[in-house]
């Protein structure tokens, strides 16, 4: 097991390993996260995770996404949306898995509001911590309070259906495509890739609504969209976003005409088609992008 460092970026592994016995690279079946550290240029396994040792429920197995991420500097969360042979028949609703520091799996979230976890995004308020998870299997977004402080294991406190109705469905070459990545503006709207409608999505008061918002507020809509993966946020506020179709970073201004306001489009290396999570370097730096087409996480500066 592996030692969450500050710097360190996690990758979950969408696929199980292409030499397993019996059907390798099938989607819906990881189950090892993995640690690269950029400053010394290595990687190693944070996390390799059974059905048996989950400590909870995860209806379907173990099949890791890209919902991933780090709730108070100690525990890991990550979305599983497992199958059994790589195709959406054989899908479970699956879970979110929470890991120690250590890459040791403490417990589960399954049920009401968790339906094929693809993505999220998280925000830390002393001892909790509020979880957004897009749902790609029921096309809902919802947001999921922790108590994540002290040492115990953390534990829900509540499950609010922040978002409904957006565009989803099954697919062969991607399992699954609908609402994927999401990040939360210092205004309070949740952003969303809303990737069948080739759109960005907005949330109003993410954080305090008591009801769903359907599909939200169109903040983007086509221009060089081009079904819209991973989302994150820029320094300066701007939304980034990759392309699943073409291998373009997109940089969208949250304000203005949602049919007019991209700021510019980058065409990143080969890995068209295969481009998902996203997340800004430390220091704003540039950002990470995970590569799946070569198996690999970029840094785009």
């Amino acid at each position: 097991m592996g030692a969450l460092v500050a710097g360190d970026v996690l990758v979950s592994n969408f696929n199980n390993s292409p030499s397993t016995p019996g059907g390798g690279n099938l989607q819906g079946t990881g189950s090892t996260i993995v640690q690269v550290s950029p400053s010394a240029d290595s990687e190693t396994q944070f996390a390799h995770l059974t059905p048996a040792r989950l400590h909870g429920a995860c209806p379907g197995g173990v099949g890791l996404t890209t919902a991933l991420g780090i709730l108070n500097s100690k525990w890991v969360i990550v979305g599983s949306l497992p199958t059994k042979d790589g195709s959406a028949a054989t899908a479970g609703a699956g879970c979110l898995i929470l890991l120690d520091d250590n890459g040791n799996a403490v417990g589960t979230i399954s049920g009401t509001g968790v339906n094929g976890p693809w993505d999220l995004t998280s925000v830390d308020q002393g001892g909790k911590s509020i979880v957004f998870v897009t749902n790609v299997i029921d096309g809902t977004v919802e947001r999921i309070q922790l108590d994540t402080g002290g040492k115990k294991v953390p534990h829900v406190d509540q499950r609010t259906q922040i978002g409904s109705g957006f565009a989803h469905r099954a697919d062969a070459s991607a399992l699954f495509i609908g609402p994927t990545g999401d990040a939360l503006a210092s205004s309070g709207a949740l952003y969303i890739a809303d990737s069948l409608a080739n759109r960005i999505a907005a949330i109003p008061n993410a954080l305090k609504r008591h009801d769903s918002a359907s599909a939200g507020e169109d903040v983007s809509f086509g221009q060089s969209l081009n079904d819209p993966l991973g989302l994150t946020l820029a320094p300066n506020g701007d939304i980034l976003t990759v392309n699943g179709l073409d291998g373009n970073i997109i940089e969208t201004a949250p304000t203005g005409s949602a049919d007019s306001n991209e700021v510019a489009t980058k065409n990143l290396p080969p890995g068209a088609g295969g481009l998902f999570g996203l997340a800004v370097a430390p220091g704003g730096s540039g950002v990470f992008f995970v590569d799946d087409t070569n198996n690999a996480l970029d840094l785009l500066h």
